[in-house]
């Protein structure tokens, strides 16, 4: 029996591909051992045991970023989360390690390579991060989701998806999808989503605007997130919510999408078929706009600069977007054409591939 250590989180662009791979190899092989590696911050404290595995916490120990006290301190606290880590590796008998990027991933490569055991690291951005750079370093073989990451003999194998995105069937969901949120079957619907935090440029221009979106015979439906804007306009056919824990149905319902540009929301899009109108995160090292780059290029989805986000813009460009239907319907088949969604499989032959190497060798 394999026992395997995923090691991950921080943040859902950590998490939720550790659980999509989790789910499918459960189901693949129902014998294996799926222990997570994480932290007690982040939100793997709470997904990972919701979803029925065993989470391990080291403590979290972010790469400096500048000479301070927390740089003077890292060396020591790094040995220690690779210490705790490597005997979690001999105490449960762990056989390969799977890591997501994340403060947990770093510790967990180099705890590997000094127990002799594999290292498979996934990258969800195209701008890889320091801890699975440290993973191709270390010889572990490296999965990419977007074409192009530059990292060293890489296999593209795109983003391990939930269950419930990567068989989504939208059209069969899609009544089931309207009167879930309320939404009228007559007119198409513009899904607004800033993830799960929300994103105040986008709800304070979308709200702003509300008037003449409606007034292009859609209907919205604006997931806003908590404490970033996004204010109830009070209108037939806009409805908000701060959180929606059904994203399939939202994806049912959408004709277009309105939102960021994170690893996870791109290649859900694709794989959906979803046209999208992406507006990358102006903060952090510019990866966003790196993820919507072949989305992007296919034709399946329109980049607007967070700062060009305006009531304005949305007059321009948006509202006579949302008059062209059949320009929505080709960007609708150019993001399908560039979709996959069998990411979980292709990482899992990965890790299987690591582990007959050296049990052979």
């Amino acid at each position: 029996m394999t026992t395997a250590l995923l090691a991950g989180g921080g943040t859902a662009g950590h998490v939720n591909p550790l659980l999509a791979l989790a789910d499918h190899w459960r189901t693949a092989e129902p014998g294996v051992e799926l222990l997570v590696l994480g932290t007690a911050e982040g939100l793997e404290a709470r997904l990972v045991p919701d979803r029925g595995y065993e989470l391990l916490t080291i403590p979290r120990v972010p790469f400096p970023r500048r000479l301070n006290r927390d740089a003077a301190r890292f060396p020591a606290r790094f040995r220690d989360a690779v210490r705790r880590t490597r005997a979690i590796i001999r105490d449960r008998a762990v056989d390969v390690v799977v890591g997501f990027g994340g403060y947990a991933s770093a510790p967990a490569y180099v705890a590997a390579r000094l127990e002799g055991i594999p290292i498979v690291a996934h990258e969800a951005n195209a701008r890889p991060g320091i801890a699975n750079r440290l993973a191709r370093w270390l010889g572990g073989r490296v999965a990419i989701t977007f074409a192009g990451t530059p990292l060293r003999r890489a296999r593209l194998v795109g983003m391990p998806l939930r269950p419930e995105i990567s068989t989504l069937d939208r059209p069969a969901a899609r009544a089931e999808a309207l009167r879930h949120f309320g939404l009228a079957a007559d007119r198409p619907v513009l899904l607004v989503t800033g993830g799960s935090t929300g994103a105040k440029r986008l709800n304070d221009t979308l709200t702003a605007s509300a008037a003449r979106v409606l007034g292009a015979g859609w209907q919205v439906l604006h997931i806003t997130g908590s404490g970033r804007g996004g204010d109830d306009p009070g209108l037939v056919g806009y409805r908000t919510m701060p959180y929606c824990d059904r994203m399939d149905l939202a994806f049912s319902a959408a004709d277009l999408v309105l939102c960021r540009a994170g690893s996870a929301t791109v290649s859900e899009l694709a794989a959906l078929g979803l046209p999208s109108v992406l507006v990358p995160y102006a903060a952090g090292n510019g990866e966003q706009r790196l993820n919507a780059r072949e989305l992007v290029a296919a034709g399946g989805a329109v980049l607007v600069a967070d700062a060009e986000l305006t009531e304005q813009w949305v007059a321009r460009e948006l509202v006579p977007l949302l008059g062209r239907r059949g320009e929505i319907a080709r960007m609708a088949a150019a993001a399908a054409s560039v979709g996959r969604r069998d990411g979980d499989e292709a990482l899992l032959a990965l890790v299987r591939e690591a582990l007959a190497e050296t049990r052979l060798g």
